[in-house]
This record gives structure tokens, C-alpha cells and sequence, in this order.
């Protein structure tokens, strides 16, 4: 693809070197670390303390993470803050629904620019204050989630031709979102949660396209969901498939996130790690939620099960979705640190 002949940004040179030496470190879960903030409707909208959102609609936003980038910025940059200061190298910015068709529900298509550039901003500074006190370098990926809708499966059952979304619309939503969080400066694109493959493609044809623009290529990020126990995404693919199916994109990490704890990840990791010829990231959740939604698993546990991850040449980033907070990182720093990463294979 002509996009591969476009110059690579200096970030690819320095994770790269970094990754050489160690196994590097992804941040924890943003969603349950705003659910324990336990904001109002008032605090989502910045009508109460905060920043009142720029973009009016009718319809109620708590639950709009997203959002807080923009009415809550300092609650935002302390999350990423801490994160940081807990060892990881790599942060997300708070831009997992930031996409028009993900916003719809909350009548702020209109806000997608300022939502993904804004978030990127809060992140990077959280990260250059970080920095400023121990001088260790940190990098911001663009999180660029699923979405709600799958352009593989019908949510019909009557009929199962049907589609809620298209390609194009993925296409199009996806490169709003991407150029939006390059104008506010992140590091490279992480492209997560995916359900369905073909919803990633999307996203990976909207990355190119923007580099394209751009004129520079930035590290790309790939990761999957293992949804059951059949060891498939949503849409049906092996982790074996899923690489293969998204390989052309030369990711800089290939791996999995959310819906499992370590344990149950563990088997589809080693799967995807045995045929990728490219990094290997996992972030599982803190085990299982409980009946009551919230997440159990304490540091020391998930600590000790990437630890072996590690200590078993299995990966070369780790880090932690749903449930997993600063203390958890901080744990898997120490965990991860004696091991050295993953060796990656040459493949034909």
C-alpha cells in the first residue's frame, strides 16, 4: 500500500527501542475510574461545577464519559496522571465513544472534533506533568473504540440481511475521530474492544486515509475481543483469523482487551502470539464483574497473572481494562519488570 511508503513519525523509532528492552506498559480502565467519581447529571454537563458543554442538546449525557474531556478536564487529567505516575508508558485518551455514530445517542454528533482533540490534550498534558517529575518518556494513543453497531451482523433476526451501519459510515465516522485526535497531538492510534473485524477495517482504511493526508505515518495499535468462552470475537473469528484478517495493516502491537480476566485471556494470547510477527499487547479486565457490575479482582491478583504472562515470554505490552485502577498498574509494573519481552517471530 502506497500509505507504507509514507515517512514513519519519530514515535516508531523510540517504542520500538523501548519494547527491545522491556515489556512496556498500557494504562488501566478510564470508564470504572469515572464511575467511581460518581458524577451527576449536572457534573456530566458542566452545569454545576465545571465547564458547561459548547455543543446544546436536549437529550440527558451522564454516562457520556467522553464528555468530562471537555465539562471536567481536571478530573480527566488527574485519572491519566495517575495512571502515569503508576508506570504506565502508554496512556488513553477518554475517546472510546467519540465517534458521530457513538455520540448520536446523546445528540452530540456535532461535538466529535472538539471531544477527540480536546481529550488528546488533556492526556498530553497529564503526561508532560508526569514527565516534568521523573523524566521518563510517555506517549499518547488515540483510543478509538468499537462503536455500537456491527457492520458484519444483522441486529434483525427477522432479517438477517440487514445492516445498522455500513462500511462507508464507519469509514467516514472513524477518519472525524482520527483527524481530530492527530490535531491534539497524540502519539499513535489504538484501535480497541473490536467485536467485528470488519468494523476494524473500517477504522484501519480511516487511518490510512488521514496519514495519507498528513503526509506521516503513525504507530497503529490493534486490539480484539474474545467475547465467550468459544474463544471467538462477536463476528466469529479465532484469534488466529483475527490476525490474519487485520495483519496488513504491520500494526505496531496485535492482541486482546477487555470482556475476560487474565486467566481466561491467557490461551487466546498465547494463540495470537504464536502466529503475529509483530508485538504482542494483552489488557484484560480484573477478573469478572460481580453481580452488582463492580470488579474484584485486587492488584496483587492481576499483578501476579500478567507477571507469568511475562515470565513466560508471551507478551510485549501488558496493561488493564474494566476494573483495573492506578494500584493495579503500579502492581504490574513490578510484576512485569525482572522479565524480558516477548522474542517475536519472523514469518514468511
Amino acid at each position: 500500500m502506497k500509505t507504507f511508503r509514507l515517512p514513519q513519525s519519530d514515535v516508531f523509532a523510540a517504542l520500538h527501542e523501548q519494547a527491545r528492552q522491556r515489556i512496556l506498559l498500557l494504562d488501566g480502565a478510564m470508564g470504572t475510574m469515572i464511575q467511581a467519581l460518581a458524577m451527576s447529571e449536572e457534573d456530566y454537563a458542566g452545569t454545576g461545577t465545571g465547564t458547561p458543554c459548547a455543543h446544546p442538546t436536549d437529550l440527558p449525557q451522564k454516562g457520556n464519559n467522553d464528555l468530562l474531556s471537555l465539562t471536567q478536564p481536571e478530573a480527566i487529567e488527574k485519572i491519566h496522571f495517575d495512571f502515569a505516575m503508576a508506570g504506565a508508558d502508554i496512556v488513553e485518551t477518554n475517546t472510546f465513544s467519540s465517534t458521530t455514530i457513538a455520540q448520536a445517542d446523546y445528540g452530540l454528533q456535532a461535538a466529535v472534533h472538539d471531544l477527540n482533540e480536546q481529550a488528546a490534550r488533556v492526556a498530553r498534558r497529564a503526561l508532560d506533568r508526569a514527565t516534568e517529575i521523573d523524566g521518563r518518556p510517555r506517549y499518547v494513543a488515540g483510543a478509538v473504540g468499537p462503536t455500537a453497531r456491527t457492520a458484519s451482523l444483522s441486529p434483525d433476526v427477522n432479517n438477517p440481511g440487514y445492516r445498522a451501519v455500513t462500511f462507508d459510515d464507519l469509514r467516514i465516522a472513524y477518519g472525524q475521530q482520527i483527524r481530530a485526535l492527530i490535531a491534539g497531538g497524540v502519539d499513535l492510534i489504538l484501535i480497541e474492544t473490536i467485536f467485528d473485524t470488519l468494523n476494524a477495517k473500517a477504522a484501519i482504511f480511516a487511518c490510512f486515509e488521514v496519514f495519507a493526508e498528513i503526509g506521516q505515518r503513525l504507530p497503529v495499535m490493534i486490539s480484539g475481543t474474545i467475547t465467550d468462552a468459544s474463544g471467538r470475537t462477536l463476528s466469529g473469528q479465532t484469534p488466529t483469523a483475527f490476525w490474519h484478517s487485520v495483519r496488513h495493516a504491520r500494526p505496531f502491537t496485535i492482541g486482546l482487551n477487555c470482556a475476560l480476566g487474565a486467566s481466561a485471556m491467557r490461551p487466546h494470547v498465547a494463540e495470537i502470539g504464536a502466529v503475529a510477527d509483530t508485538l504482542v499487547c494483552a489488557y484484560p479486565n480484573a477478573g469478572l464483574p460481580n453481580a452488582f457490575g463492580h470488579y474484584d479482582e485486587g492488584p496483587e491478583e492481576t499483578a501476579a497473572q500478567l507477571g507469568e504472562f511475562a515470565s513466560t515470554g508471551l507478551v510485549n505490552m501488558v496493561g488493564g481494562c474494566c476494573g483495573t485502577t492506578p494500584e493495579h498498574i503500579q502492581a504490574v509494573a513490578e510484576a512485569i519488570a525482572p522479565h524480558s519481552p516477548r522474542k517475536v517471530p519472523s514469518h514468511d
